[in-house]
């Protein structure tokens, strides 16, 4: 095997890890904002109004995550846009 081969496969081996960590951070932030932040704020009596901006940070924090783009505010706001 050749030093560039060897190369190509090392740089696609560390893709996969860090398309693999990418996957589990944004899951980890969905889940979070589906399913925990709704179960403790019912616990700690948080309004529904700051749970909903909340659940908003931590799904846009996930996307984020996911696409990697530093500048997903725009899309993100696009998307929960009500016009």
């Amino acid at each position: 095997m050749s030093a560039t081969a060897i190369s190509t496969t090392a740089a696609a081996s560390t893709r996969r890890t860090n398309d693999s960590g990418k996957l589990i951070l944004g899951t980890g932030l969905a889940f979070a904002s589906l399913i925990l932040l709704p179960a403790v704020a019912t616990q700690i009596g948080l309004g529904a109004s700051l749970t909903g901006a909340l659940r908003i940070a931590l799904m846009r924090a996930s996307s984020r995550a996911i696409g990697g783009s530093s500048a997903g505010s725009e899309g993100a706001s696009a998307s929960f846009s009500c016009h």
